[in-house]
């Protein structure tokens, strides 16, 4: 286990190198909960933030693939006089890969930790969100160019239901995503009603985040995990478990080659050379999930701190590598 051990230099929370039914590696540092002094175990629950919108174009995918949307739906269709700013010519393939141009509600480009325009506790369904939603301009013409949307996966997730009829999308990824890949641990737990086993996530001066994120997530955030649910969900994905494989050929595929910082990606999925990636970072949340297909390694950090996890990942991918080699 040394020769690949992880940096853990200011880390708190789980870090986990898993191939198969093997676990290769496993590190629990730090508090879960300063409360009441309990500590992180490989058992934890993390939140993922916007590693929740690997579920979230997974499970629209799979209405996709049941006929209930397609790829070139016109979201007009199913948002109706909802969100009037979002073009006609917007679709859900633009929504996935976010090329929509729509104007986001939480725009990275501007302030990644911007505060929320509606109090959080009343943020506690996907239809809550619309009117947070609404009266952003559109940035730029449908297909035109990558530029990371929080708000577009909030709109999936708006779409998805309607599609379903209704179905509450805490739901429709639970049934989609998590029991088919045998998430057992994974859901949309309410912040102020965190079940047992769950990291309370920290802000830098020491607060929680009980008052900066939604009540129950949606789309874009709010899913929370275990290191051992993310390498299930890589290995029920690849295996056909939770989409058929020409859906997840199209998870996987380069839609954009080069998002600015030498990532790819595909629909929810960050593509880093050969390494599939889910990633997340908010108040008191830090997630990574990386998966290398060649060999079935899977590499996962999840803290309830914000501290830099995407490189710690990647270098502990590349160590485990070279000490273990062998196909997947």
């Amino acid at each position: 286990m040394d020769t690949f051990a992880p940096d853990l230099d200011g880390f708190h929370g789980v870090i986990s190198v898993r191939r198969g039914e093997d676990v290769l590696g496993e590190w629990a540092v730090g508090v879960a909960d300063r409360t009441f002094d309990v500590f992180h175990t490989p058992e934890t629950r993390f939140g993922l933030a916007s590693g929740t919108k690997t579920f979230t174009a997974v499970t629209v995918l799979s209405l996709v693939g049941d006929g209930l949307l397609s790829l070139d739906t016109p979201v007009r269709e199913l948002l109706g006089t909802d969100l009037p700013l979002i073009a006609d010519d917007v679709t859900v393939d633009h929504l996935l890969t976010h090329t929509s141009g729509i104007g986001d509600y939480l725009d990275e480009e501007v302030d990644a930790l911007a505060p929320l325009t509606l109090p959080v506790q009343q943020l506690d369904s996907t239809p809550a969100y619309l009117p947070m939603l609404d009266g952003f301009p559109t940035k730029f013409r449908a297909g035109e160019r990558f530029s990371y949307c929080n708000g577009g996966y909030v709109v999936l997730a708006v779409i998805a239901e309607r599609a379903a009829q209704d179905v509450p999308f805490a739901d429709l990824v639970a049934r989609r995503v998590f029991a088919p890949a045998g998430m057992t641990a994974s859901g949309f737990p309410r912040a102020d009603l965190l079940p047992p086993g769950t990291a309370t996530g920290y802000k830098d001066d020491g607060r929680t985040n009980v008052f900066e994120l939604p009540v129950v997530g949606s789309g874009d955030g709010g899913a929370h995990s275990t290191v051992a649910d993310l390498h299930r969900f890589w290995v029920g994905l690849r295996a056909g478990r939770v989409l058929p494989p020409e859906l997840v050929e199209r998870a996987l595929e380069a839609t954009t080659a080069d998002t600015g910082d030498g990532l790819g990606y595909g629909r929810g999925v960050w593509l880093d050379e050969r390494e599939l990636v889910m990633a997340g970072s908010d108040h008191g949340v830090t997630a990574v999930s990386r998966h290398d297909p060649e060999t079935g390694i899977t590499v996962s950090a999840l803290a309830n701190i914000e501290v830099p996890t995407f490189a710690r990942t990647r270098e502990a991918m590349q160590r485990v590598r070279e000490s273990v080699g062998g196909a997947g």
